[in-house]
C-alpha cells in the first residue's frame, strides 16, 4: 500500500548517480566540491549537467576558469568526500585538510583526485542556465579510470547522514512484454 510522501524527500528516491567530487583550480589555488546533482546529458561527446549552487566558491571558479574535473571516490574515501562537502574551500585548502592528493591533468588546469576510483576532465560546454538554476553543462575531454577496481563500491547520496553503497553488478535480461 502505497502512502503520501514528503515533497521533501523526493531528492532521495531519484538520487542514483554517485557522490561526486568536483576539483578546480584558479591562480595556482586548487579546490574540490562534493556534490551528487549531476546526471549525463549527451553519450558522444560525454555531456555532464551539474547544478553547483552560487553561493559555493566553486561556482565562481569555474566561471571564471571554465574547467574542472569530476573524481568519483569509493566507500574507502566515503569519509574524506563528506567532509570536503561540509567546510568551504574559501578557507581552507581542502586536498591539505582532507589528506587527498592532486594530480596533474592532462586537458585542463585543474587537478585529479588520486585517491578516487575514477576523473573526468571537463570543459564548459553550456553555462546558459547557471544564473536561473545554477545549471552548468560540461563535456567530458579525458577520462581516467582506475581498472583494478572491477565493482567499484560508489557512495550514493539519500538526504542528510544517509547514503547507499553500490558495488555490484548483475545482467538483467527483458521478459516477454
Amino acid at each position: 500500500m502505497k502512502k503520501s510522501y514528503p515533497l521533501s524527500k523526493v531528492y532521495g528516491l531519484l538520487e542514483a548517480g554517485p557522490v561526486v567530487m568536483v576539483s578546480t583550480a584558479d591562480k595556482g589555488r586548487n579546490n574540490i566540491m562534493t556534490m551528487s546533482w549531476h546526471t549525463m546529458i549527451d553519450f558522444n561527446p560525454p555531456l555532464v549537467g551539474c547544478v553547483i549552487s552560487d553561493r559555493n566558491y566553486t561556482f565562481d571558479i569555474i566561471k571564471k576558469t571554465r574547467q574542472c574535473v569530476i573524481n568519483i571516490p569509493t566507500e574507502e574515501i566515503a569519509a574524506k568526500a563528506v567532509a570536503c562537502g561540509n567546510c568551504s574551500g574559501r578557507k581552507i585548502d581542502k586536498f591539505a585538510a582532507c589528506g587527498l592528493t592532486p594530480v596533474k591533468a592532462a586537458a585542463v588546469k585543474a587537478p585529479l583526485i588520486k585517491e578516487c576510483y575514477a576523473s573526468l576532465e571537463c570543459e564548459l560546454a553550456d553555462a546558459r542556465l547557471s544564473g536561473k538554476y545554477d545549471l552548468f553543462i560540461f563535456k567530458v575531454v579525458k577520462a581516467w579510470v582506475d581498472t583494478s577496481k572491477k565493482n567499484p563500491r560508489t557512495i550514493h547520496h539519500r538526504g542528510g547522514e544517509d547514503f547507499m553503497i553500490a558495488g555490484g553488478t548483475r545482467k538483467i535480461r527483458s521478459g516477454k512484454a
